[in-house]
């Protein structure tokens, strides 16, 4: 019943017969199957990638409902990797998928990235340990990353790439305190930090809880844009914008912009971004 040409027919005219082919053959890690992991996943089985390695160690409950896409009443309860999993396999039965249920971590990072052609970010804001971890054994590998954060109703966006400017060289996170690291990711993320402008609650962004708030049209744009990108790099085509430029749009204040920010969080404007967002914080 299944055919994988009748499948991804109407990707052809983007993409060429023979590029989603390759598609085919390429294998996308993505480390989290939540708000963004779990997108990412969906849309890249849709766009036609056929080989995945997976990973979440987390259930899904009901406060999950409102942007994760294998959140139902039907999954409460349930493994997020098995769900997600399960998601793409219906898209794609023959889809190759190494599964990893305990998380990402320092015994299985190799494993995980082995023979992998791009990494996708899509673990927690707060999981900043293993956020590095992944990243540097990216870097280590010379595979390229992409990220895409759903704040307030926008994406913010920023790519890797290899023999470019890295993740710690862009952050700045060594001697930091974790809750210094997490306000130097969302500085670093979105420089414009435009959607401080419409948070109505500002209680509810409670880094010392470990706890923000979400939307999910915001996630639907970060797969979209993280996406796109994939494809670009997967095919080599198309230009990328990269680490220190990052990319912003903002569906709610109906602004664009590529930003740039050269020393990455050293640079002088982003030391006065980091206070600012520590004041707000708390």
């Amino acid at each position: 019943m299944y055919d994988y040409d009748k499948a991804v027919s109407r990707n052809i005219g983007w993409v060429t017969e023979q590029e989603q082919a390759l598609l085919r053959n390429k294998r996308v890690a993505i480390a989290g199957m939540g708000g963004v992991g779990g997108r990412h996943a969906m849309t890249l089985a849709r766009l036609g990638v056929g080989r995945f390695c997976l990973s979440d160690f987390d259930d899904f409950e009901v406060h999950n409902f409102n942007r994760q896409d294998g959140a139902y009443i039907s999954t409460v309860g349930r493994s997020k990797l098995e769900v997600m999993t399960e998601r793409v396999r219906d898209v794609n039965p023959e889809a190759d998928i190494r599964e990893y249920p305990e998380g990402v971590n320092a015994s299985n990072v190799d494993q995980f990235l082995d023979g992998v052609d791009i990494y996708v970010d899509g673990l927690d804001f707060f999981a900043m340990d293993a956020r590095r971890l992944v990243f540097g054994k990216c870097e280590e590998k010379g595979i390229p990353v992409v990220t895409a954060a759903p704040l307030g109703m926008g994406c913010a966006f920023l790519a890797f790439l290899p023999g470019k400017m890295s993740f710690e060289d862009y952050f700045c996170f060594e001697g930091l305190s974790e809750k210094d690291q997490l306000i130097r990711f969302l500085i670093g993320l979105a420089p414009t930090m435009w959607q401080r402008h419409y948070l109505v609650d500002r209680s509810s962004a409670d880094f010392d809880a470990k706890k923000g708030p979400s939307m999910p049209m915001a996630v639907d744009l970060c797969a979209g844009i993280a996406g796109i990108n994939v494809l670009k790099i997967l095919l080599g085509r198309g230009d990328v914008i990269c680490a220190p430029r990052g990319l912003h749009v903002d569906g709610y204040l109906n602004r664009y912009k590529i930003t740039y920010r050269w020393l990455g969080n050293k640079n002088p404007l982003q030391l006065v971004s980091f206070m600012i967002a520590k004041k707000i914080l708390g």
